[in-house]
């Protein structure tokens, strides 16, 4: 008689334990400087402790986790100093990105941008910050897309998870829903015109406007759940010294 392991191959469960766990750091469930207890994400999402172990190291290898020594994981700080080396990535990945899809994109695809990008979220409703940052995220990756770049496509969505976990923290800080709707419409008008130097110039405001919400959010968390950078450097230290 032959038996049959029904049972989902490692490699799957730890594929599944990988976004759960991504997908609950990028949106602050998981806050950032937290403790991860694996006994308790492997409760949570219902596997065992192989599949969390093994996602862990993945995203310790991506830097959404750090490992610390003798305690597992904790959730990785968002310093002042990540915020501008994020946004600077952004500024020189992005304008390139919207130059290049400026020369590139065909009407067709320009016009189907547009009509995504008329997206939106309500001012203090929890649930829709969740589907515009999502839709945000689309939205700039498509554009890299366009611009016929894969390497941009994975680039850009890398440093979009890292923004999301800032932006869930202090979306709500003030209405910029209008504000950011229109930027997103006025950046699809110049891709269709193909003006390539147009949207350039209008994603660079476009980012350091967003530069600036997101350092406002940052100095009203402070002390509650992000971790300073003179906090972190003492712990790197801790690390260096076991």
């Amino acid at each position: 008689m032959k038996f049959e392991n029904n049972n989902p191959p490692v490699s799957l469960l730890s594929s599944k334990a990988y976004q759960s766990i991504k997908g609950d750091i990028v949106t602050c469930v998981l806050a950032p400087g937290s403790s991860i207890a694996q006994l308790e994400l492997a409760e949570t999402y219902h596997m065992g402790l192989t599949p969390i172990r093994e996602a862990l190291r993945q995203l310790a290898q991506e830097g959404f986790v750090q490992p610390v020594p003798r305690l597992g994981y904790i959730v990785s700080p968002i310093t002042i100093k990540d915020v501008q080396e994020i946004y600077e990535m952004r500024i020189i990945l992005e304008t390139s990105s919207f130059r290049l899809a400026a020369t590139r994109g065909t009407d067709k695809e320009l016009q189907d941008l547009l009509e995504f990008a008329d997206f939106t979220y309500t001012y203090k409703d929890l649930p829709s910050y969740s589907r515009f940052l999502e839709n945000n995220k689309i939205f700039h990756q498509s554009v890299a897309s366009i611009a016929r770049n894969s390497r941009l496509v994975q680039q850009i969505s890398r440093v979009m998870d890292e923004l999301t976990r800032v932006f869930h923290l202090g979306l709500d800080i003030r209405d910029s829903a209008s504000e950011m709707r229109n930027d997103h419409l006025a950046l699809c008008r110049a891709l269709i015109e193909h003006d390539a130097s147009r949207a350039e110039q209008l994603v660079r405001s476009e980012i350091l406007l967003s530069r600036e919400r997101v350092m406002e959010a940052i100095k009203n968390f402070s002390g509650q759940v992000l971790i300073s950078d003179t906090m972190l450097a003492i712990s790197r230290q801790s690390d260096w010294n076991s």
